[in-house]
């Protein structure tokens, strides 16, 4: 039997190629089936741009088509047959957690991407977050009070040292997240939860816009009690995001200075994943958050990854790294549409201790002062047309 020649392999590829375009417009059209765009971006990342570029440079020139690559072709049946299944079903028959995603609830936290991995971070150890309903949140444990000591030290203003321009904007979204080493007869996640500021989520950013404020950098620290805002309001946790939105609305309205935005906040699994000890002494570990529902959270996601690297570079370990999250695995946006700055900050997790957590902050404070310094001077310097 004699080879098929080229030019008709050609003719019956393009031929395949625009019947089955046409049978899936058709389809689309009729099942009425409905898509988010990050579903169309995990199909269509399994295209290469390279493969794209030879299939219409194949087509304009027939010297480059060869017989044995028509199974390699990108518009091979094979290949327009497994992008519409995807598209059709909204399976990727490689990974498995697209045929689950729907029936296991809490399967759909794997949708987190891993931006840059810390040490010790997989699919496997991803963060976790824990909120019980509001009338769980408004129940207050005791404190361990020999566990907080001189913790009201640091909500006592210096205003001889703060300086006036303010450009930076600290707040805890979920204000109500604590310590289990805290609080009194506190086991589980659930039970790290407290409405003083001494004990929350709050401390760690009083403690940070301290620490920035003697590097003589301008912040602002809402220390907003939301669960008494959110219950005031007769709205349920699940509104924290709209809350805390409508707080730095407000700061970013009244103050036109601000550039960057630090949302505090803490894990929720267990201390071998959130502890690390550096030249003996122990650190509650970081991560940073980005919201890819924001449309330009590249930008936050660059800033985020600076401050990993930095962190990195100083103390390696700490950082568990940069995830990004869509709307499907949380609130998808975090507020981070305020700034090309603005970031969600994980300090710890529910068994660290306030001296770990302490530790963290002031190892962030450094690191974020120094990045603060470099992109003003640099701003300085554009500005000046130098």
């Amino acid at each position: 039997m004699s080879p098929k020649n080229p030019t008709t392999l050609f003719i019956s590829g393009t031929l395949v190629t625009v019947f089955a375009t046409f049978l899936l417009i058709s389809i689309i059209v009729n099942l009425n089936i409905k898509y988010q765009s990050e579903h169309i971006q995990k199909v269509l990342e399994g295209i290469n741009s390279e493969d794209l570029f030879t299939h219409f440079l194949r087509a304009e020139n027939h010297y480059f088509y060869q017989p044995d690559q028509n199974e390699n072709d990108l518009f091979s049946l094979g290949n327009i047959s497994k992008i519409t299944f995807q598209l059709l079903t909204n399976v990727v028959p490689e990974d498995a957690r697209t045929y689950l995603g729907r029936e296991l609830p809490g399967l759909s936290l794997y949708d987190t991407e891993i931006a840059i991995a810390g040490e010790g971070t997989t699919m496997a150890t991803l963060p976790e977050e824990s909120s019980p309903p509001l009338e769980v949140l408004l129940k207050e444990r005791e404190l361990v009070e020999e566990n907080l000591k001189n913790s009201n030290d640091i909500f006592i203003p210096n205003d001889n040292k703060a300086p006036k321009d303010k450009k930076v904007f600290v707040y805890q979204t979920h204000s109500w997240e604590s310590f289990l080493p805290l609080l009194k007869n506190a086991k589980v996640p659930n039970d790290a939860i407290s409405n003083d500021k001494r004990a929350n989520v709050i401390a760690l950013g009083a403690r940070l816009s301290n620490n920035l404020i003697q590097q003589g950098i301008g912040v602002s620290h809402d220390q907003t009690n939301m669960t008494e805002e959110l219950n005031d309001r007769k709205w349920s946790d699940t509104k924290s995001y709209g809350l805390s939105g409508e707080i730095i609305q407000a700061s970013a309205a009244s103050n036109q200075n601000l550039e960057y935005y630090i949302d505090i906040h803490r894990d929720s699994v267990r201390r071998p994943k959130t502890t690390k000890t550096i030249k003996g002494k122990n650190y509650a570990r970081l991560f940073f958050v980005i919201g890819k529902g924001n449309p330009n959270y590249q930008q936050n996601q660059q800033f985020a990854e600076k401050l990993h690297n930095d962190i990195e570079s100083k103390y390696p370990g700490l950082s568990r790294g940069v995830f990004l999250k869509p709307k499907s695995t949380g609130n998808g946006v975090y507020n981070q549409t305020v700034s090309n700055r603005a970031i969600l900050l994980e300090v710890g997790g529910v068994d660290n201790t306030l001296e770990e957590l302490q530790r963290s902050i002031d190892v962030f404070s450094e690191v974020f002062g120094d990045n603060y310094w470099q992109e003003q001077k640099a701003n300085e310097v554009i500005g000046d047309g130098k």
